[in-house]
């Protein structure tokens, strides 16, 4: 089977979806780390687990086929055999940032001993600690003398949001070129399943990891077989957002006409598009209260020549999504009903940040009791996930899930 990729809405029936079960990275999250690496808390991994575990099979009882990020990785990567596991871990290893040779080497030995494919992914995501080199007798010179909890290459525990690094859109894909350097490596794992999986490696790519300017997947929604939104943010450029309606108006197997560059403050309380708005109907979004200032999206679409054309679009943001999606009216729920206590506590643990199994049926955190009660109010059926520990991570049940397959039609 070749290119399985199929998204065309945020709401059509959901039928595979990629995830990533937390694992020992959150066990290498230290409190001097968590500024740098983009993480607010330590989550206690077994309970990250169990709550993970609840969510997967949720969806699963919803008739979701749950892929992980880990077995794709681990296909790939075995599919290409010796030369491409090499290739894998040389790569990984100088985008951790090892210059130095003899560590490179020390690293590459340690994880190329790991026979198991699956593991050795595993531990490329978990990081290496120099008292895991040491044991081995793998550490000389100056590392020799380090503390022992002196990471050597970072944990990736941002791979649980496994919207960022990569998206679905029709029947295409982009790879992502991250915002912060301790989440570059997040989107080579994709790298290698679009090169060398058998069910992937024809994937028409719309935008790269190694392009120059970074975009991320929780800022990209598509909203039709005809419309793209983009969040213009912390995280998104606006010269990704062209590269990308760029190559994806070239594809003519497709049928979109409009990418909407949706423009939210550049701050991280907002970080992406899906923090502050998601689609949780046809004709209906979940929003924090602060998208309705939203008064700029611009709309892209294909000049002449293949060259983008590019309109200013002052009007209220639920007028331009009736336009767009052909629609009579667009309902906007907000988080915590609107409330402002309310509102701000549970937007803190992504109260709108919500992934729709099939028109009027979402996933979401159980911890946000107002938003859930009042989606429910609206007709919207919530089905609730445990999140005292996945909560920590500032990501929603949108953020650790991307669509591979949606039904064509909602």
């Amino acid at each position: 089977m070749k290119n399985i990729i199929t998204n065309f809405s945020e709401v059509a029936p959901l039928k595979r979806v990629l995830m990533h079960r937390p694992g020992d990275e959150f066990l290498n999250l230290t409190p001097n780390t968590l500024e740098r690496l983009l993480f607010d808390d330590i989550p206690y991994l077994k309970i990250a687990q169990q709550e993970h575990d609840a969510y997967a099979n949720a969806l699963r009882a919803e008739g979701v086929e749950v892929v992980y990020i880990t077995d794709l990785a681990a296909e790939a990567i075995e599919a290409g055999g010796r030369t491409v596991r090499r290739k894998f871990l040389e790569q990984f290893i100088a985008e951790a940032g090892v210059t130095s040779p003899k560590t490179a080497k020390h690293c590459f030995d340690y994880l190329n001993s790991i026979k198991d494919t699956r593991d050795m992914v595993k531990k490329c995501i978990a990081g290496i600690d120099i008292s895991e080199l040491k044991k081995l007798g793998k550490v000389s010179g100056f590392y020799a003398t380090r503390d022992t909890g002196k990471m050597i290459i970072d944990p990736i525990p941002n791979i649980l949001f496994q919207r960022d690094p990569m998206a679905t859109v029709g029947h295409g894909a982009t790879l992502h070129k991250m915002w912060a350097v301790t989440r570059t490596r997040e989107s080579i794992f994709m790298e290698y399943v679009y090169e060398y999986h058998p069910f992937y490696d024809d994937v028409k790519l719309y935008y790269d990891r190694t392009e120059p300017y970074s975009i991320e997947g929780g800022d990209i929604e598509v909203l039709s077989p005809e419309v793209v939104a983009i969040g213009v943010s912390q995280r998104t450029e606006p010269d990704a957002i062209a590269n990308f309606a760029k190559a994806l108006f070239k594809d003519k197997k497709n049928d979109f006409k409009y990418v909407l560059a949706i423009d939210i403050p550049d701050e991280r309380s907002f970080m992406h598009l899906d923090t502050v708005m998601t689609q949780v109907d046809v004709d209906k979004f979940a929003v924090q209260d602060a998208i309705m200032d939203i008064s700029t999206v611009y709309e892209i679409s294909e000049g002449r020549g293949g060259e983008l054309e590019i309109v200013e679009i002052h009007q209220d943001l639920k007028k331009i999504l009736e336009k767009y999606l052909h629609l009579s009216k667009v309902e906007f729920i907000k988080c915590g009903n609107g409330k402002r206590i309310d509102a701000e506590r549970e937007q803190w643990s992504d109260g709108v940040n919500l992934l729709c199994i099939r028109p009027g049926v979402v996933a979401a955190y159980d911890r946000n009791f107002v938003t859930n009660q009042t989606l429910r109010k609206h007709g919207v059926k919530v089905i609730e996930i445990p999140s005292s520990e996945l909560s920590r991570g500032r990501g929603g049940s949108h953020c650790m899930a991307m669509a591979l397959v949606r039904e064509e039609k909602a």
